[in-house]
């Protein structure tokens, strides 16, 4: 069995399109090429939604981690055609089903996403995802997204 690859900030940069503020990716790790993967967020006072989500009480809002998954997953899928650099692609969201926020996430955590191929049918891929703090689940979600360029 093969080593995990482990993608770091500039690579992540390489594979997908997001920049700041909306890349919420800072490290990959792709446990099966294409198909499964965990990436982490770490989630800083800094972030800009902080300003109004909410003051005084600030918390990562659900759809940025919905968001931070997708960009995993798209990450994973892109990651797996080795010549990445040169052949640029989107991944663009199709659907977003069975979505629950079980705990906050707030400045200071690592969020951890935690995701996995489903199914695949030409260029659409299916996943199922989780995000993870200090080990405890966070949120969940399965999406469909499509991977065009």
């Amino acid at each position: 069995m093969s080593e995990n690859k482990i993608y770091h900030i500039e690579e992540i940069m390489e594979l997908l399109p997001h920049r700041y503020p909306f890349l919420l990716l800072d490290r990959l790790e792709v446990e099966v090429p294409g198909e499964k993967g965990v990436g982490t967020k770490n989630v800083t006072m800094n972030e800009e939604f902080f300003q109004g989500h909410f003051p005084n009480n600030p918390v990562m809002p659900g759809v940025l981690q919905v968001e931070a998954m997708a960009q995993t997953a798209g990450a994973i899928v892109v990651a797996a055609d080795g010549n990445y650099k040169d052949n640029k692609k989107s991944v663009l969201f199709m659907s977003i089903d069975g979505v629950k926020f079980r705990k906050q996430v707030k400045p200071g955590d690592q969020l951890k996403m935690h995701v996995e191929k489903i199914r695949e049918r030409r260029n659409v891929y299916v996943f199922k995802g989780q995000t993870m703090v200090d080990g405890q689940l966070v949120s969940e979600a399965e999406f469909t997204a499509m991977i065009v360029g």
